[in-house]
């Protein structure tokens, strides 16, 4: 399979030029993040995201299994993804990319570690019977930043999704169709969100959301997922140039602002959605 080429040295020496005079090449201040696009499916838990070019479909369903043997009274919570090669030619059918399994790490910990979902919530019979959350996520175009697109995906559908009600009497359990009961939300304690910087000449110059072409030019990357709490819920940096604790600090700080207005918009798009409806 033909790959996507690297970007030229005068493509490189254009960007980072840019880059030194405050501009990017997509017109974006170095601190803005692209235009973020929701859109909600006919069924509660399908959403598919869109940020700038690069876009992401994430459907939540709901099944009854038996529980862990060490966590009767917990509930799961899985996440699957899926880059295929309609959403850039670097990905191989069938095959799991380094980038797919480091994007299925950040959000596993971003959802499931911070316990941004109330697992104990999905307990309907200890030891016997819970709620099986599955998340899938599917890449459709790669123009960069797929993190940040994959997490804004994952907590809106979990947001959106409903799953049967249940009535328990003794041992009986009775899973009410939703066109019978009304379906119920998941309870969610945060709303965790994907923050990812790019850097470039040895950490001098740094930009939020990179897109694709940023991507390959950057000489590292560092992810923060953070709330509207100011609580930082995991920081990921895989190789690349090393930081200052104050680049850190700065990249936070930053973080946090980027937070709260897409947190904002998920609640906005939400709340219309649920009008609609």
């Amino acid at each position: 399979m033909v790959k996507e080429l690297d970007p030229s040295l005068n493509e490189s020496e254009f960007l980072l030029e840019a880059l030194r005079k405050g501009h990017r090449v997509d017109g974006r201040a170095v601190y803005d993040m692209r235009l973020i696009e929701l859109t909600f499916g006919s069924d509660y838990g399908h959403v598919e995201i869109q940020l700038g070019r690069t876009r992401v479909a994430a459907r939540v369903t709901a099944e009854v299994v038996r529980p862990r043997p060490d966590k009767p009274t917990e509930g799961m919570l899985l996440f699957n993804t899926e880059i295929s090669p309609m959403a850039s030619a670097l990905f191989d059918a069938g095959s799991r990319s380094e980038e797919e399994v480091l994007i299925s790490r950040i959000i596993e910990k971003a959802m499931r570690r911070s316990r941004a979902i109330d697992t104990e919530g999905l307990c309907i019979v200890a030891g016997e019977k819970v709620w099986s959350i599955r998340v899938d996520l599917h890449f459709m175009d790669h123009d960069g930043n797929l993190i940040d697109c994959a997490c804004i995906a994952a907590i809106t559908a979990l947001l959106h999704f409903r799953r049967p009600d249940v009535t328990v009497v003794g041992e009986e359990v009775t899973i009410h169709p939703v066109d019978q009961r009304n379906p119920v939300p998941l309870s969610v304690h945060h709303i965790p969100i994907c923050v990812t910087f790019g850097f470039y000449a040895n950490g001098e110059l740094m930009v939020v959301d990179p897109t694709y072409l940023e991507e390959q030019v950057q000489e590292g990357s560092m992810t923060i997922t953070m709330n509207i709490h100011k609580e930082i819920c995991t920081l990921s940096k895989a190789g690349g140039i090393p930081l200052e604790m104050d680049q850190v600090l700065r990249c936070s700080q930053v973080a946090l602002v980027k937070v709260t207005d897409v947190t904002e918009q998920i609640q906005k798009a939400l709340a219309d959605d649920k009008v609609a409806r």
